[in-house]
């Protein structure tokens, strides 16, 4: 029972580091937005958009990383910010209605600042 207790204080922790990595990304970048009329549906949409993230992140991206091992071998590990943003992408197209991301670029984009806020929050919440 406590190692699943464990597993899911990992999982909570992982999403609200992923939901606020995106509300930040969403308040820097003008290319990215949470829909909705009040803040409180933003943050909902917020919410879900770090879920969903969170999920693909977890059971999608480990797969499209091995598929395409050779162009981040390659890439000395860069294609990985391009996985990334079609992760992100992929968000926005599942959630038509809580999240838009405008194009690819900015996908590219928020994918960078959602790694980098990701990074640092993992490492405040260790410490």
């Amino acid at each position: 029972m406590a190692q699943s207790d464990g597993l899911l204080v990992r999982f909570l922790i992982r999403w609200v580091v992923s939901t606020i990595a995106v509300a930040v990304t969403a308040w820097l970048l003008p290319g990215i937005h949470a829909l909705g009329a009040t803040f409180n549906d933003q943050l909902a949409a917020l919410i879900l958009t770090g879920l969903v993230l969170g999920l693909l992140n977890a059971l999608l991206r480990p797969v499209i990383i091995f598929l395409t091992l050779p162009a981040t071998l390659i890439t000395f590990g860069l294609f990985l910010i391009v996985i990334n943003a079609a992760m992100l992408w992929l968000t926005a197209w599942l959630l038509p209605n809580y999240f838009v991301v405008e194009n690819f670029w900015w996908a590219l984009l928020g994918a960078l600042i959602i790694s980098i806020v990701s990074t640092l929050l993992h490492a405040l919440l260790r410490a």
